[in-house]
């Protein structure tokens, strides 16, 4: 009967999982797990050691090249009011150019306030990079996504909150598992996977 139940909970996780994200999109040096429902990644993942680097990104701009998923455009972010917030950092990836301009894709960001992306969440970015040089690290974040979020554009999704996890790869350490309110006040809290997964419904891979 134990067994049973194993095998229901993983099939009702299967289902939940396939609804919510539609393509895996693995740039080698990240990946995306995209939902063509939100046209925006449920969450990408990435490794870090030593990030960092010197990338002019100036000329870099957001775009889509694979045609099979419905992402959100540059039309549906202007004059919108929200950023469009990395997930996988660009700063992160600025020792190798092209690299750098490949976190410029709309299945690697997400709307977000300018209080949160050029706020609190930089503020982490930073912090991980520095943790980076000593340390190699798995990085696992996204949005929080329901039916009642607000959208911009053509029926893109703005997520509610955004979160962060961060895994010391060498003894696979959960260090940090953040929400941040996608808001104005954009404030953060450190939470438990248990309790980041029952707002997500569904359990992230904390894999690369």
């Amino acid at each position: 009967m134990k067994k049973l139940l194993s095998i229901l909970f993983l099939f009702i996780s299967l289902v939940s999982y396939s609804q919510k994200v539609d393509t895996i999109i693995n740039m080698g040096f990240y990946k995306s797990y995209f939902s063509n429902h939100v046209k925006n990644p449920m969450y990408v993942s990435y490794k870090l050691w030593k990030a960092g680097g010197n990338c002019d990104r100036s000329k870099f701009h957001f775009k889509n090249d694979i045609t099979t998923i419905k992402s959100a455009t540059q039309k549906d972010y202007a004059a919108s009011g929200y950023d469009e917030g990395h997930l996988c950092d660009a700063a992160d990836f600025s020792s190798d150019c092209k690299q750098d301009e490949s976190t410029f894709r709309f299945y690697n960001c997400v709307p977000q306030t300018a209080s949160l992306n050029r706020g609190i969440w930089k503020h982490w970015e930073t912090d991980i990079r520095k943790l980076s040089q000593t340390d190699s690290l798995l990085i696992v974040c996204g949005g929080v996504f329901s039916e009642a979020d607000k959208k911009i554009g053509d029926g893109v999704y703005v997520p509610s909150q955004c979160w962060k996890i961060i895994i010391e790869l060498k003894t696979n350490k959960i260090l940090h598992v953040l929400i941040f309110e996608n808001d104005s006040d954009a404030k953060v809290e450190e939470i438990t996977l248990e309790k980041l997964e029952a707002i997500l419904k569904y359990k992230p891979k904390l894999v690369y």
